[in-house]
């Protein structure tokens, strides 16, 4: 049991769509400010739109939470869908009753009645305001019908919906992050509460899950603070007592128009996809409207915890830099040991179809780690794969990269134009001779001595004899890989072996013929 004063917060997103960034981004904010206070985190799906709410979408809403390592403390399960907590159920399609039941008192205090109004009626009512320069809201027609009137007119089977009573007057509350906001209730009318008593609509309902999970800080974006005023006048006459409000600044893109799929947002598990890691989007979306008020940029999710403030949440829109987070990502891919970066890279060797898994994972933890190369069937052990990973470390800003910049490993020709072979004023004939002396070099080498050290000593050498080093490395390593940039030829030669290196040069050479 909580105690009386715990910070509890909650993230409610609607399972009709894929999580996205704005919504992951508020569901950190909620999660940081909670274990920031040693207070709880609520997951509740809000899924009352049972026509576009799909199973599909809730898992992959927790699948995504789990992954960015955002964890709830109540909600349902990923697991088998059942709930931790003791304020369920957290779906609202499961919660009826408790919001009939709300519904019913505010009918019967009459602080809420049944409005018969058809929808071609508030159609002309509103373009008629349009008209005359006028926001449109309801004129209260069906208010003015006795408990009598709207029972008989239920009775025959009068369409409706229930609506709320409105007392014009100014509404004040304190905003966390932007303030003191005011609200002119006359400006909002008697605004609708739910379809009939067993279809609540959102401002009602969250209203009433809020209390009833006893919310004490309700954290979202700066879109729903047209909602607070609605959502006050309920808990008024409901006798709820007002949580705090703080409301985000929205996501833009870097054109400063709302964020969308245009400027490169997608579904959070697209970007796992992609070959974002889940630390890098952490510490990329902490800094989408707030800062720790230093200079420091890199914080991993403990840290957010220790030094997150909604007092350093700005204002204004936050920009969505891809660049950034590509920055981000790398530094991250920096950190991981070569161990765990290659595991992570070989879901995507084997998506590009340069490897086959054979269970690599199982494999992998029975200590048996061999690996097919797709086009050869030659089979690699882990190590070898954690030689090729490892050398383009410095170089990957996303996972998904690497079946791109290492193929040429798992590939024994690599289609590339014959000119890249050449370094600055070299003809086909320089390339020719200069790949020539290069076998003739590596073929002397011993296995034994086929070290990246030993390449390099060896071959250095002959490159520095000829006055320019392009003339003779550039062949070399454009040879091996096909590609205008890599990593060093040295390197690379040392990876692939003897045989291999030497196959490649002979391919590179024909292409010239």
């Amino acid at each position: 049991m909580e105690k009386n004063n715990q910070v509890r917060t909650r993230i409610a997103p609607s399972p009709t769509g894929f999580l996205h960034i704005g919504t992951a981004r508020t569901a950190l904010f909620n999660y940081l400010f909670a274990k920031k206070n040693q207070g709880s985190f609520i997951l509740r799906i809000e899924d009352t739109d049972l026509e576009r709410s799909k199973k599909e979408f809730e898992k992959d809403i927790m699948e995504s939470l789990k992954w960015l390592g955002i964890e709830w403390d109540e909600g349902p399960t990923l697991e088998n869908g059942k709930y931790i907590g003791n304020y369920g159920p957290y779906r609202q399609s499961e919660r009826k009753e408790i919001y009939k039941k709300y519904l019913e008192k505010l009918l019967n205090e009459n602080k809420a009645y049944y409005c018969f109004c058809t929808p071609e009626e508030l159609e002309t009512q509103r373009q008629y305001a349009l008209s005359i320069g006028q926001p449109w809201f309801y004129n209260g027609k069906c208010s003015q019908f006795s408990k009598k009137e709207a029972e008989k007119l239920l009775s025959q089977g009068k369409s409706s919906i229930i609506r709320f009573r409105n007392t014009p007057k100014k509404i004040h509350f304190n905003d966390l992050i932007r303030g003191k906001i005011e609200f002119d209730t006359s400006l909002i009318g008697d605004f609708s509460l739910a379809k009939d008593l067993n279809t609540p609509l959102y401002n009602f309902a969250v209203v009433v899950d809020d209390y009833e999970m006893k919310i004490t800080h309700i954290i979202r974006g700066e879109d729903h603070i047209s909602n607070t005023p609605k959502q006050i006048l309920i808990q008024e006459a409901l006798g709820f007592p007002q949580p705090q409000y703080a409301h985000l600044p929205l996501i833009l893109g870097p054109d400063r128009t709302k964020l969308s799929k245009r400027h490169g947002a997608v579904s959070i598990l697209d970007y796992k996809k992609a070959g974002y890691l889940p630390e890098a989007l952490i510490n990329f979306m902490a800094f989408l409207g707030w800062n720790p008020g230093s200079e420091r940029e890199i914080y991993s999710l403990y840290a957010l915890i220790k030094d997150f403030s909604l007092e350093n949440i700005q204002k204004g829109g936050a920009v969505f830099n891809i660049k950034r987070l590509d920055f981000l990502n790398g530094f991250y891919i920096r950190q991981k040991s070569k161990e765990k970066l290659t595991e992570l890279c070989l879901p995507y060797l084997i998506e590009a179809g340069l490897i086959n898994s054979h269970e690599e994972k199982e494999k992998f933890h029975l200590g048996e780690p061999h690996f097919e190369i797709k086009e050869t069937k030659e089979i690699v052990d882990f190590s070898f794969l954690e030689k090729v990973v490892s050398l383009y470390q410095e170089r990957l800003k996303k996972l998904s990269e690497i079946s791109e910049l290492t193929d040429f490993f798992f590939k024994e020709k690599i289609k590339f134009d014959k000119n890249l072979l050449k370094w600055k004023n070299m003809n086909e004939e320089d390339v020719k001779e200069s790949l020539k002396d290069l076998i003739m070099i590596l073929e002397k080498i011993r296995k034994e001595d086929w070290t990246k050290e030993n390449l390099e000593k060896i071959i250095a050498k002959e490159a520095n004899s000829r006055g320019d080093r392009g003339e003779f490395l550039w062949p070399f390593r454009v040879a091996l890989t096909g590609k205008k940039a890599s990593a060093g030829p040295f390197e690379i030669a040392a990876i692939l072996g003897k045989e291999k290196t030497i196959k490649k040069i002979k391919y590179g050479m024909s292409l010239l013929k």
